[in-house]
């Protein structure tokens, strides 16, 4: 099984959305979007822009300082 995007509304009323793996596992949670279409789009944000993007470690520039 492949992951997947399901969207939902909090219990605030406001929309998110998981990624969940394969294995159902949520591995992604959004904010809080105030319309449903608002979600989509963000849905879609992470689609379009996640593929390529690269992996990086942020370090505290104290943890870098010492290195």
């Amino acid at each position: 099984m492949t992951g997947k995007f399901e969207w939902f509304t909090d219990k605030a009323g406001k929309w998110r959305w998981h990624l969940l793996a394969g294995n159902g596992q949520i591995i992604a949670t959004s904010q809080g979007y105030k319309s449903k279409q608002a979600c989509m789009d963000g849905i879609e944000s992470v689609r379009k822009n996640a593929p390529g993007a690269p992996v990086v470690e942020n370090q505290p520039a104290t943890m870098m300082a010492n290195a």
